[in-house]
């Protein structure tokens, strides 16, 4: 097993390097894009609930992210009419999860959604404490905080992760007095959970070839990768083995977006990508690829 040294502090190995190209450590998730049925009643959920400001807004479209910060985290595409997400889930995604910079701001946000009456769920990951929530569309959602890495638990080289209570009284006793007003600056997309048809086509994909690290690879029917040594930028899963990717007349991610540091680093995913069969477009904003279920990747530089 080709694993990796990352935890400069413990010379630890962690996780499975892919075995020719590999994507830089400061590769990170940017913005998702969605397809949702009322353009309206989504932005009112995203800046209401969720906390996002409207970066800009144009007939049927609209972007929005964090507080004084410049980059987007989602974009709303409307198309009058689309069917919301079926309770099982379609290939596509699962969820997308934005993350927080501190457990103060997700303390915060716990008050926030309790207030306002939000149904939602709870899970402690060990190296993340996470609140999901389902937008009016039936489109997953995770607001996040991380702990700190050096606080982290390994099995060997694979990121320790598990899905037990969270512990909401004491994330509200950080909180202190200080409202919730919106997603604070520092908030960025921390990654992306996809429905998968198949979790070993999916490693060929994102890990041979898009160049992620494996960081879990035992949690029953779900595979985790990143780049840097982070315990996961993408997740993917079989929980919804059996249905149909996402169609045109329902509520689904159009495309969400992997950052990477340089333009050569693009190109060099993109070869990659296309020595491993996928076919890569390339528009101004980035190169565009399909996973093997039709989920649109796109990878963007930032400056």
């Amino acid at each position: 097993m080709n694993t990796i040294q990352t935890d400069r502090t413990s010379e630890r190995a962690v996780g499975v390097a892919p075995p020719a190209y590999r994507l830089p450590a400061e590769t990170h998730p940017g913005g998702v894009r969605l397809q949702v049925a009322d353009l309206e009643r989504s932005v009112t959920y995203y800046t209401d609930i969720v906390g996002l400001s409207v970066l800009e807004r144009s007939d049927g479209r609209a972007i929005l992210g964090a507080a004084d910060e410049e980059h987007p985290l989602v974009e709303l595409v409307e198309r009058p009419g689309v069917r919301p997400v079926p309770r099982r889930g379609r290939i596509g995604l699962y969820h997308f999860a934005i993350l927080l910079p501190d457990r103060a701001a997700l303390g915060r946000f716990v008050r926030h959604v309790a207030e306002a009456n939000v149904p939602v769920g709870t899970a402690d990951h060990l190296v993340s404490e996470a609140i999901y929530l389902t937008d009016p569309d039936g489109l997953g959602i995770e607001i996040y905080a991380d702990r700190p890495r050096a606080e982290w638990e390994y099995d060997g080289p694979q990121v320790s992760m598990a899905t037990d209570p969270l512990d909401v009284n004491d994330l509200l006793s950080v909180a202190g007095d200080e409202p919730w007003r919106g997603a604070p600056a520092g908030t960025v997309m921390g990654h992306v959970h996809l429905h998968v048809g198949d979790l070993e086509r999916a490693a060929t994909f994102y890990h041979e070839a898009l160049g992620f690290d494996k960081m879990v690879w035992s949690y029953p029917g779900a595979l985790f990768l990143a780049a840097g040594g982070y315990h996961h930028h993408l997740g993917t899963n079989t929980w919804a083995a059996g249905s149909p990717p996402a169609s045109d007349d329902e509520a689904r991610l159009l495309a969400w977006t992997l950052v990477v540091p340089t333009t050569p680093d693009a190109e060099s995913a993109a070869r990659s990508l296309e020595s491993g069969g996928s076919a890569v477009t390339r528009d101004e904003g980035g190169w565009l690829v399909p996973d093997p279920w039709g989920t649109v990747l796109r990878i963007e530089t930032r400056a």
